[in-house]
């Protein structure tokens, strides 16, 4: 059975960040953090044997799903950036690329991550991505997964919902077949597996470490979450709401903004005089250039305005290109509010993608369609043209030549 996109969301939000709200701590520091696991770590005793069985069965549902996106370069890429910030057990972890366009990373018990598509598109670089994965492989570094565990363990007696007719892979199937016994079952479980606010600490710290050892810009931990507050208050600001829809890594951790301050702070502490940090733009931009239209598409397709505005604006801080400014027309013509004037700000959009080189094919399409609801045959005319010079064999073709003709 695969995976669908309710059955990862599920896991993911449960078991791959969560947190219980508190008081204010002390900042973990970095210099603290060792890895409690090293190469080829097996688990050592029986409650553990048991949780590492049950996610090898996950790990068999998420590895045939088809939810994953399987380019094999990219996944060498993933591959590549755990192997880096992974520590000493990077050899031991896997990784998986869900297409799912949510901002979120879940770190397995027993080594494997899932990654969501949408963490891709948010990041600018690859120091933010590297960021992220070494957060996560800081939970499986200190083995938070069996901390926490055996925590709940000591209140309540964890092993009762195990025995409730189904596995976690069984209960994951079951989100798939829509059966709600067992989704409240898997949900029950995960959990329990809450991390509290001193392992999320504990992980950035960990994470930051891992990063700056790497070599990688250890200040783009906090760039990354001081994107998503701007992202998440933008999103709000259009459905006008209150931040409250908040993406499941980011709002299973601690406060955001305070979390933001903890790791600009352990940052500078990580940084060493004279040492240089790198970012790595141009190789994410490589690595990532197959599937950005993919990946753009998705996000508009939510139909989020707000966040949507602010990934495409976030990216082309780096420079507008055409990709970023068609997607930017999609964004108000999918939603199509009258009253917001959306259908003018959507042609605005194409006729500025246009103007580039690397206007996808659709731009002009859309444009073409813009300028004939105007009034404008002959320009409209010319953009069909191009259209389906670059899209001759579009499965809309014959209904654009059509268009040129009337």
């Amino acid at each position: 059975m695969s995976w669908s996109r309710r059955s990862i969301l599920a896991v993911g939000g449960a078991l791959g960040a969560v947190t219980a709200v508190g008081t204010a701590q002390a900042r973990i520091l970095p210099k603290d953090m060792q890895p409690l696991i090293g190469p080829g770590y097996r688990a050592v005793d029986q409650d553990e044997k048991g949780m590492w069985q049950q996610m090898e069965r996950v790990e068999e549902e998420v590895s045939g799903s088809n939810l994953l996106i399987k380019d094999p370069q990219l996944t060498a890429y993933l591959g590549g950036l755990i192997g880096r910030v992974g520590g000493p057990a990077a050899k031991d972890m896997r990784i998986y690329l869900a297409r799912i366009p949510e901002f979120n990373a879940v770190m397995f018990p027993t080594g494997f991550a899932v990654i969501f598509s949408g963490l891709l598109l948010r990041m600018r670089n690859e120091a933010q991505l590297a960021g992220v994965i070494a957060h996560e492989s800081g939970h499986f570094l200190r083995k938070h997964q069996l901390r926490q565990w055996r925590d709940v363990r000591r209140k309540t007696d964890i092993f009762s919902f195990l025995a409730m007719g189904t596995g976690l892979a069984g209960g994951v199937t079951g989100v798939y077949a829509g059966d709600l016994v067992q989704l409240a079952q898997l949900g029950t479980i995960l959990s329990l597996l809450k991390y509290n606010r001193t392992l999320e600490a504990e992980a950035d710290a960990m994470g930051i470490r891992l990063l700056a050892e790497a070599g990688y810009d250890p200040m783009a931990m906090s760039q990354t979450w001081e994107q998503l507050i701007a992202e998440l208050d933008l999103s709000a600001k259009y459905r006008r709401k209150k931040r409250e829809r908040d993406f499941a890594l980011f709002s299973t951790h601690p406060s955001p903004e305070s979390r933001m301050a903890d790791l600009k702070i352990s940052a500078a502490e990580m940084a060493m005089p004279g040492k240089t940090y790198e970012a790595y733009r141009a190789r994410y931009l490589t690595a990532l250039a197959a599937i950005r239209p993919t990946l753009l598409d998705d996000q508009v397709k939510l139909n989020d305005p707000g966040a949507s505005q602010f990934v495409v604006e976030t990216l082309a801080k780096d420079g507008w290109n055409g990709l970023l400014r068609f997607y930017e027309g999609e964004i108000w013509r999918l939603r199509n509010s009258n009253k917001m004037g959306d259908e003018a700000r959507a042609a605005q959009g194409y006729a500025a993608a246009v103007q580039f080189s690397d206007a996808p094919p659709d731009a002009w399409r859309w444009h073409g369609i813009m300028l004939l609801k105007q009034g404008r045959g002959p320009e409209a005319r010319a953009a069909f043209a191009r259209y389906l010079q670059l899209a001759p064999k579009a499965p809309d073709a014959p209904l654009v030549r059509q268009m040129m003709v009337g």
